[in-house]
């Protein structure tokens, strides 16, 4: 008798858990997560728009977007994203200093706690 209590009250909360998750709303559908500038010239700033897809049944707002470094500006849909919608997110590096670079944009959503890492690199010439 102790063992199916304790059986269902194991089912009871394993149900409870699995019905708060939400898969489709834990992350956004980058066409791309990695862009390589290749060769760029030293002074003349570089971007690229990351762009994405909502593949949820429900609306994503993208809540923060850092750089790894001072050297990275970054711009981003802003406001709610609907079910298929798309969006972006923009970096552009500043091609202060010659020489090879790979830096990382952190970008955070109301899906999931964990941020989704893109990835920009290239070298800076002179």
């Amino acid at each position: 008798m102790k063992k199916n209590i304790v059986a269902l009250a194991g089912l009871f909360v394993a149900f409870i858990a699995l019905s708060s998750f939400h898969p489709a709303a834990e992350s956004l559908s980058f066409k791309a997560m990695t862009y390589d500038f290749g060769k760029i010239v030293k002074g003349a700033p570089a971007s690229h728009n990351f762009e994405f897809t909502n593949p949820s049944s429900e609306s994503i707002t993208i809540t923060k977007v850092t750089a790894s470094c001072g050297c990275t500006v970054t711009d981003y849909t802003k406001g709610s994203i609907g079910e298929g919608s798309e969006g972006f997110v923009k970096a552009t590096y500043n091609a202060a200093k010659a020489g090879a670079f790979s830096k990382t944009v952190s970008v955070y959503h109301s899906g999931s706690e964990a941020p989704i890492v893109l990835t920009i690199k290239g070298e800076v010439v002179e």
